[in-house]
C-alpha cells in the first residue's frame, strides 16, 4: 500500500518536472505579462489607498499621527517595490514569475480540451468583464495555470507526507494526511475558481448601486444644455468607482474617433449588466434625436432606477435580518442557560 501511494506522487512529481522543462519562451512572456498586470492592479489599489490614508492623516495629529504615518510609509515602500519588479520585468528579468505554475501553461498548450474547454470559457467570461478585452486571455490562462499546477505538485507532496506516516505505523494519522490534505488541495482549488464568480458578482452588485447617480448626473447635465459626449465625460470623471471607470474607457474610444455602436457595445459588454445595457442603448438610439429627447428619457431612468436601488436596499435588509435570526436565537439560548442553570442548582440544593 505504502509503495503505491509513493509511486503515485513519484509518478506526479516526474509529470510535474517534464512538463516544467517543456515551457516555452512564449509561455514565460504570457505569465510575466500576467505579472506586471496583477503589479499594476495591485500598485492602483496601493495609490487608492495611500490617497485615503494622506486624506485621513490631515484629522490626526501628536503620537496618533506617527503611527498612521508609519503605516503610510509601509504602504510606499511596498508600491516602490512593485514598481521596481515591473521594471525588472519589462527587462526580461522572469525571476518573480511563479514557477510552479507554468505547468499548467504547457497542458493548455498541448491540449485544446483544457485550453479551449468549458472551464477556459466560463473564466474568460469572468476575466472579460474584470479585467477587459485586452488582458483577460492572459489572466484566464495565469488562473487556469494555478487551477492545474497546483494540485499536481501538492497531492503528490501530500501522498509521501502520508506514505511516511504510515510507514511509521501511523495509520490514523496518515490516512487523515492524505485524506485531508487532498480535500484541502481540491477545496483550495475551487476557492480559486470561486474567487473570479465572487468578484465578477461584487462588481455587477457595485455597478447596480451606482447606476442612479450616474443617470442622474447625465440627465441634469443634458437637459441644462451639455451635449451627450461631453455629459458622459464629465460624469465619468466625477467619481473613482466601477460604472465611472467604465464610463472613462467608453469616452476614450470615443475621443479616439471609435463609432459610438462598438463604444457603447463595449461598455455593455464590460459591465454586463441590464441596467448598463439600458443606458447604452438609450444613447445610441437618441443619438440623431437631440439633446431634449434623450434628456427626458434619462429623467425617466434616473427615476425607475432610484425606485429599484429601494426596493434593492430593502431587500438586503430582509436578508440581513434573516441572517441575524441564528445569532440572535443562540444568544437567546445562552441567556436562557445562564438564567436557568442558577435556578436548578438552587433547587437541587433545597
Amino acid at each position: 500500500m505504502i509503495l503505491v501511494i509513493l509511486g503515485i506522487a513519484t509518478l506526479m512529481i516526474i509529470a510535474w518536472l517534464i512538463l516544467l522543462f517543456r515551457v516555452t519562451k512564449e509561455d514565460w512572456l504570457e505569465a510575466a505579462y500576467a505579472k506586471v498586470f496583477d503589479n499594476h492592479l495591485a500598485l492602483k489599489s496601493l495609490r487608492l489607498r495611500d490617497m485615503q490614508t494622506s486624506e485621513r492623516l490631515c484629522r490626526y495629529s501628536g503620537f496618533l499621527l506617527s503611527v498612521l504615518t508609519g503605516f503610510y510609509h509601509f504602504f510606499g515602500k511596498k508600491a516602490q517595490k512593485l514598481e521596481t519588479d515591473i521594471k525588472s520585468l519589462h527587462k526580461g528579468n522572469i525571476k518573480s514569475v511563479n514557477t510552479f505554475i507554468m505547468p499548467g501553461y504547457v497542458l493548455q498548450r498541448e491540449f485544446d480540451a483544457i485550453g479551449k474547454g468549458n472551464i477556459h470559457k466560463i473564466i474568460m467570461s469572468g476575466s472579460l468583464e474584470l479585467y477587459g478585452k485586452k488582458h483577460a486571455a492572459k489572466k484566464t490562462k495565469q488562473l487556469l495555470a494555478k487551477m492545474l499546477s497546483y494540485p499536481l505538485i501538492s497531492v503528490a507532496i501530500t501522498l509521501v507526507l502520508g506514505a511516511l506516516s504510515l510507514a511509521t505505523d501511523n495509520i490514523t494519522v496518515g490516512a487523515a494526511i492524505i485524506g485531508l490534505g487532498t480535500l484541502l488541495v481540491l477545496a483550495l482549488v475551487y476557492a480559486m475558481y470561486d474567487e473570479l464568480n465572487d468578484k465578477v458578482q461584487k462588481r455587477r452588485c457595485a455597478i447596480i448601486r451606482q447606476f442612479p447617480g450616474v443617470v442622474s448626473k447625465l440627465a441634469l447635465l443634458v437637459t441644462s444644455g451639455m451635449i451627450m459626449d461631453k455629459a458622459w465625460k464629465e460624469t465619468a470623471l466625477s467619481q473613482e468607482t466601477e460604472l465611472y471607470l467604465e464610463m472613462r474607457k467608453t469616452s476614450k474610444e470615443l475621443e479616439n474617433l471609435v463609432s459610438p455602436e462598438s463604444a457603447f457595445g463595449s461598455f455593455i459588454n464590460r459591465c454586463n449588466t441590464k441596467e448598463s445595457a439600458k443606458l447604452a442603448s438609450a444613447i445610441m438610439q437618441n443619438l440623431s434625436k437631440g439633446n431634449a429627447e434623450i434628456g427626458k428619457l434619462l429623467k425617466e431612468m434616473a427615476r425607475e432606477a432610484w425606485l429599484e436601488r429601494r426596493h434593492i436596499a430593502k431587500r438586503d435588509a430582509e436578508k440581513a435580518n434573516s441572517k441575524l435570526m441564528i445569532p440572535t436565537m443562540l444568544l437567546f439560548l445562552a441567556i436562557l442557560v445562564m438564567l436557568m442553570v442558577p435556578v436548578a442548582m438552587n433547587f437541587s440544593g433545597v
